[in-house]
């Protein structure tokens, strides 16, 4: 399977692999900038989780063993792109303070959610 997907809007290919690994130290560094409190640290750690596990999961996707798991692995991806989404805005929502760079994380995690559901219909 090809890890790369073209942009319909612009012609521009993207390397999911190196896309979704981008995003993991992305919301790494975006996480240490964070305050270390009780409501934080729990915040902190299912974001972690579900952000790098996009990446894990569709490296598992591109060595997948047939369409089946290939499908099943893609489906996996999507979920924890959408899981990123929810808590991103949790995260915002406990830290006004930090509204752009949630925003940013959030799209891009949307944006992925979106990849990965039209990989599913084709």
């Amino acid at each position: 399977m090809s890890n790369q997907i073209q942009n319909p809007n612009n012609k521009t290919k993207y390397d999911l692999k190196e896309r979704t690994l981008k995003y993991s130290r992305e919301v790494i560094n975006f996480v240490k900038q964070l305050p270390n409190n009780s409501i934080n640290k729990p915040l902190i750690s299912q974001l972690i989780r579900s952000a790098t596990s996009i990446g894990a999961n569709y490296m598992e996707a591109d060595c997948a063993e047939s369409k089946k798991d290939f499908r099943h692995k893609i489906s996996i991806c999507k979920k924890e792109a959408k899981e990123t989404t929810y808590w991103m805005q949790v995260i915002e929502s406990a830290n006004l303070n930090i509204k752009e760079d949630c925003k940013k994380l959030w799209k891009e995690a949307h944006e992925f959610t979106l990849i990965f559901s039209s990989i599913l219909r084709k």
